[in-house]
């Protein structure tokens, strides 16, 4: 990876005859990561681009629940919806979904579910929906690590999984 890949690309705009101003165009950026089981409750929610309000969160949430269970499994696992692009997985009960922008590749983005469930796995040793209710401030945790203000700071498990540990040592001292 070089250092070109990782820094947003950045364009001058002309503001004035003084003044030029840097805009920085995200290309690859994670709107909301929600983990839902069948029955529709949200065990994780987490909004990288703020929503108007939490009635509008609820709203969209319970929308995109309907449409991910309702969804036939010969369909793929991406919905454009609204002004971006929904990827999700199914896990057992649970539903992964990830709200992209349109053009961001969606395989790359079922990956990051994949990894995500992972991480989850081997944090919590098969990992069940009961480990993810009574354990969701790890579940955060581990999702922070490696999603950062809506895009992807670390794809190590190793490196992820030893941050937490190192973060669950500072907690007991």
């Amino acid at each position: 990876i070089t250092r070109t890949e990782i820094l947003p690309k950045l364009s001058l705009v002309n503001c004035g005859e003084d003044y030029v101003h840097l805009q920085t165009h995200f290309s690859k950026m994670i709107r909301f990561f929600l983990l839902q089981n069948r029955a529709g409750k949200t065990r994780l929610s987490k909004w990288y681009v703020a929503a108007s309000d939490d009635k509008e969160k609820a709203r969209l949430e319970a929308e995109i629940h309907r449409m991910v269970v309702s969804r036939s499994k010969a369909y793929t696992s991406f919905i454009e919806f609204m002004n971006y692009k929904l990827v999700y997985r199914r896990y057992a009960g649970l539903f992964f979904t990830i709200a992209v922008d349109v053009n961001d590749n969606e395989l790359a983005y079922l990956e990051t579910i994949h990894l995500f469930v992972e991480l989850l796995d081997k944090y919590f040793s098969n990992v069940c929906e009961l480990d993810i209710v009574f354990n969701f401030n790890k579940v955060y945790s581990i999702l922070d690590e490696y999603i950062l203000a809506g895009e992807i700071s670390e794809t190590s498990k190793k490196e992820i999984l030893e941050r937490i540990k190192d973060l669950e040592k500072r907690e007991k001292d």
